[in-house]
């Protein structure tokens, strides 16, 4: 029976078949090692490894032809490929081919060692891990969110099913406003007529009540024929307005007017336009303080402001951006064709702690970059956009990890990229060194009062000190 940690290694060098061989060894792992793929192949038929490491060039079937036939068989045995040809096409061809990681010879046996680690981690998450199915409302409108923020906004619309009523939606500019509006209408009476979307934003407010009640031929210069609104254009359906908050203040009362009567005028026209629409609003801003300031109809605000839907901002609901995260790379993969890529539990674990601005849009457009961009089929810390590196813009906003999540992050960071050096040799200097200068910062250099800070005799500390390389201004450093 085979091992839970058994790695193929097909190379046609016999050198570095022994290498691998006998580093995996003393990592704990056992190996079966082929001179050319075909072997391989055959023996696949029987048995399945946790992981395979082979090379491109080599006598008969080659290497990227093989990780082909793997990927079609057994799509979650994780493939590294390595070459001596390292280059722009073989790296491109191995990661598009769905290789878990490509390795350039000549490559540190260390590196390799840790990078099969990597791939037996990934491989025993992707048996293990239990994906939740989406509910009907993620699948049939994207929204994802299992956080209570979210559940909030699934039971506002599940309240508001089979319902024709007003609907204010409130949220900062890249939360999901646009979503949330289409599901409540495909969950509504009026699921099967037109969904409207209008960003009144986005409309110069010349053209904003044309683009609404549409015109009549020769309303105004260029006006070449009959033109219907989006009213018309959503009758029996929904119109969306979105940034409600810009619609100027003429154009308001026009709305008011058909929130009331359900009839309107074309641009220049003269004969009345009756319409059914359901009216969903939304805005970033806050229309109470513009009602006040007399930039937004206190009358119009009521008749949007019958039911309000709140949709938090990402930072409100970290807990979600790892599955958001998911769902995000996986349709980006499948939009450009290529392998879905995954977070690692520390990428995830950082992304969670950053202040995304732009909030779901930002992600999901950082999650579009690292589909394209990432070197790996596993995403890392590395691998994130220069402006939410750690010490990047943003990564400065975030909120600070756990100091034991940090260590611990470190850790896994050390093990995979420096398993020679042992951890406490490096961690625990810095530890002492952090803690120490810290302390000394607190008590104004005062050696005696950092000493009973740290629980530790004065004596203690100046050895440390001394011990640590540490070069302290000022204070009373005699011994006793």
């Amino acid at each position: 029976m085979m091992t839970s940690k058994q790695v193929w290694i097909i190379d046609d060098d016999r050198a570095i078949r022994w290498v691998l061989e006998r580093a995996l060894a003393q990592a704990g792992f056992d190996s079966v090692c082929f001179e050319e793929a075909d072997s391989a192949l055959e023996r696949l038929e029987n048995e399945q490894p946790t992981v395979i490491v082979t090379d491109i060039r080599m006598p008969g079937t080659d290497g990227l032809s093989f990780l082909g036939q793997v990927r079609e068989r057994f799509a979650d045995v994780p493939v590294i490929i390595m070459t001596a040809h390292s280059d722009l096409s073989s790296a491109v061809a191995s990661y598009q081919g769905g290789a878990f990681e490509y390795l350039p010879k000549p490559f540190d046996v260390d590196e390799a060692v840790a990078l099969v680690k990597r791939a037996v981690a990934h491989h025993q998450e992707q048996q293990t891990a239990v994906v939740p199915e989406l509910t009907e409302t993620a699948r049939s409108t994207g929204i994802i969110g299992e956080s209570p923020a979210m559940q909030e906004v699934f039971r506002a619309i599940g309240r508001l099913s089979n319902s024709n009523i007003t609907v204010l939606i409130n949220g900062e500019s890249g939360t999901g406003k646009e979503l949330v509006a289409g599901a409540l209408h495909q969950h509504s009476p009026r699921a099967h007529k037109p969904f409207i979307a209008l960003n009144m934003a986005a409309i110069p407010k010349d053209l904003m009540e044309s683009e609404l009640f549409g015109h009549e031929k020769g309303a105004f210069t260029g006006a070449a024929t009959q033109r219907a609104g989006r009213f018309e254009q959503a009758n029996g359906g929904t119109l969306f307005l979105d940034e409600i908050g810009d619609m100027p203040i003429d154009t308001q009362t026009r709305l008011l007017r058909v929130l009331a009567d359900g009839e309107f005028y074309r641009v220049g026209g003269h004969v009345p336009v009756r319409v059914d629409v359901r009216i969903i609003a939304a805005t970033h801003q806050n229309l109470e303080k513009l009602v006040i300031e007399g930039k937004f109809r206190e009358d119009l605000f009521h008749r949007l402001n019958v039911i309000r839907v709140h949709i938090p901002r990402l930072s409100d609901r970290s807990e979600d951006i790892p599955r958001l995260a998911s769902f995000f790379m996986a349709r980006a993969a499948r939009e450009l064709r290529v392998e879905p890529k995954s977070l690692t539990p520390e990428a995830a674990s950082y992304l969670q702690q950053l202040p995304w601005p732009g909030n779901v849009r930002q992600l999901e457009n950082t999650c579009r970059w690292l589909t394209v961009m990432a070197s790996g089929r596993e995403v890392l810390i590395s691998d994130l956009p220069p402006e939410l590196q750690p010490g990047g813009e943003q990564e400065s906003q975030a909120v600070p990890l756990n100091w034991e999540q940090a260590l611990a992050s470190w850790a896994r960071r050390a093990l995979q990229t420096t398993p020679a050096v042992p951890l406490l040799d490096v961690a625990a200097p810095a530890f002492e060194r952090t803690l120490i200068l810290e302390a000394l910062r607190h008590t104004g250099g005062r050696r005696r009062d950092a000493a009973v800070v740290l629980g530790w005799g004065r004596n203690t500390l100046s050895r440390k000190i001394k011990e640590l390389g540490l070069v302290v201004e000022g204070g009373d450093d005699d011994e006793d």
